[in-house]
């Protein structure tokens, strides 16, 4: 009995072998390996897209059609798309691109879809170009290096002699001088703080200087700032930048013209009885006047502080016995021409003062403030050597 028992069971297992070496030659017929021999490459970067391809393929074994694909065209590329493994495993060319374990090798959302890129691939290509654009700017080497000083066109232009181009005329008809010596090449270089540039004779004020001329109306105090509350000069250069000062006084009731500037030299210089510069007033007065009035006035009149002398003197204007005189002196003192006139005989209606040196009054209104020219400057500083 045991070894009829015994014989069943080796006649089942035979048959069971049997039927598994028949199964293993027609699978090794139809080129697929035994199971034993498939190799399932599953340390690739897909992660669970490889488990599912594999469950695919088992479903589409155990139904009779090979994995998935359906039948291969000829037993050698078949055999080697087994032995690449399942759709987890790693594949070439075009076929591996976009697909788990391709050369993406980024993690996969869906089929179909493109791979997406990692946050830090984005975060190195930021990086990267910011490096990239962030580097120094090379500097070329100059062949000549820096050079010293302004071109002497852009000077003149800046100190409003005119544009650019009008200023390389005025060099090219030699009308230009800088230091002394006439300049007949364009392109010199000048430094405008220490240099002294002239234009037609005329000094050219190149500096940060300010000039003003202002008609200064009756009741206006000749200072900057009044402690009273006044009325005074300063109330007409409020919005000036620069600190500017008084040339020269006129008094309280006296009219006419006054220079503001912020050179102190040129201001001294316009004071100094040294420079004798001249200054021209009308006077209103009641005659009748004598015919020696100006002679009296020219050589001199005896006054407390000494002998005042005027430089000139005419008759403007007469109509009945009011006069209007013009009296020219280059005297400073204080109230030297009302006391010079009242001293002969003649007080004074009304003052007005219409020229500082060669700048007139003209017809510029009363209280205006108007910035002198560049030709008037010159005429100044020419006027007090400068």
């Amino acid at each position: 009995m045991r070894s009829s028992g015994r014989n069943n069971r080796d006649s089942g297992r035979g048959n069971y072998r049997g039927a598994g070496n028949q199964r293993d030659e027609k699978q090794q017929r139809a080129g697929r390996p035994r199971p034993e021999e498939r190799r399932y490459d599953v340390g690739g970067t897909s992660g669970s897209g490889g488990s599912s391809d594999r469950k695919d393929e088992r479903k589409d074994e155990r139904r009779g059609g090979g994995p998935k694909g359906g039948a291969p065209k000829s037993g050698g590329s078949r055999g080697a798309a087994a032995r690449g493994g399942a759709k987890g495993g790693p594949r070439t060319g075009a076929a591996a691109k976009g697909r788990p374990g391709g050369k993406s090798g980024g993690p996969q959302r869906g089929r179909g879809q493109a791979p997406a890129r990692p946050r830090e691939y984005d975060a190195q290509v930021e990086e990267r170009n910011r490096a990239r654009h962030d580097k120094p700017q090379v500097k070329t080497p100059k062949t000549f290096g820096d050079q010293e000083g302004e071109r002497l066109q852009k000077v003149l232009a800046r100190a409003g002699m005119g544009s650019r181009r009008a200023c390389e005329e005025l060099i090219d008809q030699a009308r230009v001088e800088v230091n002394g010596q006439i300049v007949m090449e364009q392109g010199v270089r000048v430094d405008p703080e220490k240099d002294e540039i002239k234009v037609d004779g005329l000094t050219v004020a190149t500096q940060s200087y300010l000039f003003f001329a202002l008609n200064k109306p009756a009741g206006v105090v000749s200072t900057m700032e009044d402690p009273d509350g006044r009325q005074c000069l300063g109330d007409y250069v409020t919005n000036r930048e620069t600190r500017l000062f008084h040339v020269g006084r006129l008094d309280t009731e006296t009219e006419g013209i006054i220079l503001l500037t912020n050179h102190g030299e040129l201001a001294h210089r316009l004071t100094h009885p040294r420079y004798g510069v001249k200054k021209t007033y009308l006077a209103a007065i009641q005659g009748p006047l004598p015919r020696d009035l100006g002679k009296q006035l020219k050589d001199g009149i005896q006054l407390e502080d000494g002998y005042a002398r005027a430089d000139h003197f005419r008759v403007v204007e007469n109509t009945g016995k009011n006069y209007l005189v013009e009296v020219t002196l280059h005297e400073g003192r204080k109230h030297i021409v009302r006391r010079m006139l009242s001293e002969a005989g003649f007080p004074v209606d009304k003052l007005v003062r219409t020229s500082f040196g060669p700048i007139a009054l003209g017809d510029q209104k009363s209280g205006w403030l108007r910035r002198m020219t560049n030709t008037e400057v010159g005429m100044l500083m020419r006027e007090v050597e400068l």
